[in-house]
């Protein structure tokens, strides 16, 4: 007596079950607070000033953080013995291990102790497998109304999906105020460019990461320069980039003096980093791409660099380098030919447009993505 087949389920259905099995159920969409942290460094601090021997070397290498000099941009930092004896005096203290969240409350607070803690990194003495954030699993919905979409003009969804993913922030509360709020700051001829710069990182830190990352890494097809254009102008670079490209050594200078830039650098370092010639990377695609936007809004921030394809730069330049021009240009590879970040930014585009690869004009659904699987 033969089976009979049951009826082939929709490829909509497919998608749902497929995403059903990559990606556990849970809900929570607030900001990581101290206490969500293994160990904030805001945390670790109040632990240390129970203690005594703690509390003096902590306020020891406050003295430090304050007189310390940051160094001309081709200069050999250089730290006090008596800043790094203090250091070592917290080997054994939670601080030493203590880190940060990039879109925790009081951010500054806890980048600033952790540079407290370690003053040789500080002036650029790097670990690449150091970041001073930590990376916890975070499990947020996002909720697509679809059939809104459907308002737009005929072939709207079939052809640019940067303008989808931008349709889709503004159907959305929170993106679209952050979304408008950088637009206007990074608008004008005389805008003031650090202004638009901290509007941006508030986007970025604050909008929901599939909303943040669809908007950013929309995918375009080869032909439609106009999407490529759109994808390239979404971070106001008329305004977030220097109108005059610096020396890539003379801005990874500036950016080590700032605590949130020299932070944002080093997760970039740490969770983009090929270990090999192989491309091997250094861990998952989804921090990559997070530590990757979290550059956005500072002074390293990177851009496409042409509506034609997908490939990142900084807006700097090699140019006057003397005898650092392979460590600059080095630099430059790091973001134009770093082999995890290109297959980062492409998985994701190809997610991307997988999520609109069927009509879905008439659905509603939740989306929920575990953020360090994409």
């Amino acid at each position: 007596m033969g089976l009979s087949r049951s009826p082939r389920p929709p490829p909509l259905v497919i998608l749902l079950l497929v995403l059903s099995l990559w990606l556990p159920l849970g809900a929570g969409n607030s900001l990581p607070s101290e206490n969500r942290l293994v160990n904030s460094c805001t945390q670790a601090r109040k632990q240390c000033e129970a203690n005594p021997a703690c509390k003096a070397a902590y306020q020891h290498l406050l003295s430090c953080a304050s007189g310390l000099s940051k160094p001309l941009p081709f200069e050999e930092p250089a730290v006090p013995a008596d800043c790094l004896e203090a250091a070592e005096q917290l080997r054994n203290s939670s601080l030493v291990s203590c880190r940060c969240h990039r879109r925790m409350k009081h951010q500054a607070a806890c980048l600033d102790i952790y540079w407290t803690v370690h003053p040789a990194r500080s002036l650029g003495d790097y670990d690449l497998d150091v970041s001073p954030y930590e990376d916890t699993v975070t499990i947020k919905p996002w909720k697509m109304n679809l059939s809104k979409l459907s308002m737009l003009k005929p072939g709207f969804l079939y052809s640019d999906l940067c303008l989808k993913f931008a349709m889709l922030c503004t159907l959305n509360d929170k993106c679209d105020r952050l979304r408008k709020a950088y637009g206007e700051a990074c608008s004008g001829i005389r805008c003031q460019r650090h202004l638009c710069l901290a509007q941006l990182r508030a986007f970025f830190e604050k909008a929901a990461e599939p909303h943040a990352q669809g908007l950013l890494l929309c995918p375009c097809a080869p032909e439609d320069a106009g999407c490529g254009e759109r994808r390239r102008n979404t971070i106001g670079p008329s305004c977030a980039l220097p109108s005059v490209a610096p020396n890539c050594l003379d801005l990874r200078s500036f950016c080590r003096a700032d605590p949130l830039c020299r932070s944002r650098l080093m997760d970039f370092q740490t969770h983009c980093h090929p270990m090999d010639i192989l491309g091997t990377c250094a861990t998952e695609q989804s921090r990559c791409l997070r530590a990757y936007l979290g550059l956005i809004g500072t002074a390293m921030t990177p851009n496409f660099i042409s509506k034609v394809n997908t490939t990142v730069a900084l807006s700097c330049t090699c140019r006057g380098s003397g005898n650092l021009q392979d460590e600059c240009e080095q630099l430059e590879r790091s973001f134009s030919q770093n082999p995890c970040l290109m297959e980062a930014i492409a998985a994701k585009m190809r997610f991307h447009r997988q999520l609109f690869s069927q009509d879905w004009a008439d659905s509603t659904f939740s989306v929920v993505q575990q953020q360090n699987l994409w």
